[in-house]
């Protein structure tokens, strides 16, 4: 896939999976925007900085499917490459780490319970799919390379160190 090809691709589908999942689902869910955040001490810090933490993270992650690995997360434009550089050298998964954490961090903003069984249950989903559907693919599309970099590299808490693999 060309870089701008990569780079279009991976935006439409920014715009499609975690600005819905992370953006529209809990402004549905919760209806809260219009009311006033949480009143709890340290509640909309926190969860503001772990909003502002996420998309940091996401949209670098995104960065690197487009320009490392040429092509996009979506499962029917994958990528050319085996993305491993970056914030793939602490986590395997940083999107959805990235986008849960946006999810509890918005959970913190408007302490809402609501949120958090969301999370939960986007986490249930996001390990399945990960478990049972990407995992395997990679495995079978870059072989050895990412047994290697699985081996390595945690999936879902992050190293405080890079792999240097």
């Amino acid at each position: 896939m060309r870089t701008f090809s990569a780079i279009a691709g991976s935006a439409a589908f920014f715009i499609a999976a975690p600005c819905v999942v992370a953006g529209l689902v809990p402004w549905l869910l919760t209806d809260r925007w219009g009311l006033p955040w949480s009143s709890l001490p340290g509640f909309v810090r926190v969860g503001g900085l772990l909003i502002v933490a996420a998309i940091a993270v996401l949209l670098h992650a995104f960065g690197r499917f487009a320009l490392e690995g040429l092509g996009t997360p979506a499962p029917v434009a994958p990528t050319e490459r085996l993305v491993i550089g970056g914030i793939y050298r602490h986590v395997r998964n940083p999107m959805y780490v990235a986008v849960l954490s946006i999810i509890l961090g918005q959970a913190l903003l408007f302490s809402s319970w609501t949120l958090v069984a969301y999370a939960v249950i986007g986490a249930i989903a996001m390990g399945s799919f990960v478990q049972f559907y990407e995992e395997p693919t990679l495995a079978h599309r870059y072989g050895a390379e990412y047994e290697t970099y699985r081996r390595n590299v945690p999936g879902w808490l992050p190293r405080l160190t890079p792999w240097r693999g």
